[in-house]
């Protein structure tokens, strides 16, 4: 079957990639295509500018926290119904895991989908040297596809002509286009707060900038033609969504508003897939949780961007209180589990109320306090991991917790997890019963046994 598709990557970090990708999307979608957005590794920002893009749910293909398998299925069902599908990569093209393999790279999952590749290469300040940067690139592993480049922050248009010569005489591949420095199409730093404002449409006029200035300097059409040379697609074989739907037979009550939104869509599409009628509620309007709730899922996202209007609904977070108090199969992560605290300091130093089912307290950090790849191991059996059992994910947050009290007969605080990371292993979270909650968003394609382990709690809390 075809499956038209393209990975765009940066020879680094900062070489353009995001600001390309967007405006490709934001280029083909207002071209009438059905556009699908996927993301190279865990990140949800770059994600939920493609979804703002596309109207379609942008999927991570994460090669670390999840098998091929998984990594191929979930790029299947994504780009089902699609027209094209952009892949933009993360960080340079070959950079993963380690400096001596691609593990977790951009370039292993350009193979994996047999997606071609648009390199883009920042191009200031040089000439023929980017034919050297593009022919590097080439050599280094011939099975990955480069089919193309786009040379970002060009001076001119005399000064791209100079590049595009270079580069198509000595590595025979076509230079698509270019994009200028333009000081006004610049994409914001990376922070928190960066979802409520593409949700508000706050980053509109750059959207349609971007894709002003694709149109202008790109040549679609070829971009099109290599997408759609892209070697015949396989269905593969299913090992998530295996068989047929459950039919529901537990309700579980989902956080989902401008402070909670940080949800991988698998993790929610596996939950319905194998019984879970999920009930979508939103903390800062207040919206009680169903009375027939079996569980609850609280994402990540900023709590603390609304805190003040998250304390003012104090009958919700009394009723959270409550009902995780009579043993309601809770799993929170990150935001969620800064909110089930019993206060949030804000970085203006104001303390507000949270929900108070975890005793401890949040502070708010002016640098960011954790960032990478995570691999949890259960310390004690948990709502979703027994104990000794593992899964993957990832921390992303600025701000730390200290515990107000121990909930341990032993008098030991009861943490969740072994976390490992690269500087180490250190304990992480909070479970207590039926409360599960800590600062990894896991994904579940990196253990699926989690999702039957959850339901099973819901159904047994149901009964």
């Amino acid at each position: 079957m075809k499956r038209p598709r393209l990975v765009i990557a940066g020879t680094n970090s900062g070489a353009g990639k995001t600001t390309i990708a967007l405006g490709l999307m934001a280029a083909l979608a207002r071209r009438g295509l059905c556009v699908q957005g996927f993301k190279v590794g865990p990140d949800y920002i770059d994600s939920a500018y493609h979804t703002a893009l596309t109207h379609r749910p942008s999927r991570n293909l994460d090669m670390w926290m999840m098998p091929k398998d998984s990594v191929r299925e979930i790029f299947h069902r994504g780009s089902e119904g699609a027209d094209i599908s952009v892949i933009e990569g993360v960080m340079g093209l070959y950079d993963g895991k380690q400096p001596l393999s691609d593990e977790g790279s951009t370039a292993e999952v350009s193979r994996l989908l047999q997606a071609p590749v648009i390199l883009v290469v920042n191009a200031a300040s040089m000439a023929r040297s980017a034919a050297a940067v593009v022919l590097g690139f080439q050599q280094l592993d011939p099975q990955v596809p480069l089919a193309g480049v786009i040379v970002n922050r060009v001076g001119s248009k005399g000064h791209y002509a100079l590049v595009k010569a270079a580069i198509e005489a000595v590595c025979q591949v076509p230079v698509l286009g270019y994009l200028e420095r333009h000081d006004h199409l610049v994409i914001p730093e990376r922070h928190l707060g960066l979802l409520p404002a593409i949700e508000r449409g706050e980053l509109n006029d750059l959207f349609d900038g971007l894709a002003d200035a694709m149109e202008a300097t790109v040549d679609l059409d070829l971009l099109v033609e290599l997408a759609a040379d892209a070697a015949d697609w396989q269905a593969p074989p299913a090992t998530l969504f295996v068989g047929a739907p459950v039919p529901p037979f537990v309700k579980i009550a989902v956080a989902r508003d401008s402070a909670f939104n940080f949800y991988y869509p698998e993790n929610l599409e596996l939950l319905a897939w194998y019984g879970a009628a999920l009930q979508y509620f939103s903390p800062l309007a207040g919206e009680l949780l169903p009375e027939d709730a079996d569980g609850l899922y609280i994402g990540g996202g900023f709590p603390e961007e609304f805190a003040e209007r998250l304390a003012e609904q104090s009958a919700l977070q009394a009723q959270i209180r409550a009902r995780i108090a009579n043993g309601l199969p809770t799993f929170a992560e990150c935001g969620g589990f800064m909110w089930l605290t019993e206060s949030l300091r804000d970085k203006s130093g104001a303390t507000h109320q949270m929900v108070g089912a975890i005793p401890a307290r949040v502070q708010m950090q002016a640098t960011r306090a954790a960032l990478g790849y995570r691999e949890v191991t259960a310390l004690m059996d948990t709502l979703l991991l027994g104990k000794g059992e593992t899964a993957r994910g990832h921390e992303f947050h600025y701000s730390t917790v200290a515990q107000t009290c121990s909930k341990d007969e032993a008098g030991i605080w009861p943490h969740a997890y072994a976390a490992k990371g690269l500087r180490g292993e250190k304990p992480e979270g909070f479970a207590c019963g039926n409360l599960l909650a800590g600062y990894t968003h896991l994904h579940f394609a990196s253990n699926p046994q989690m999702i039957r382990r959850w339901l099973e709690v819901c159904r047994t809390y149901h009964t």
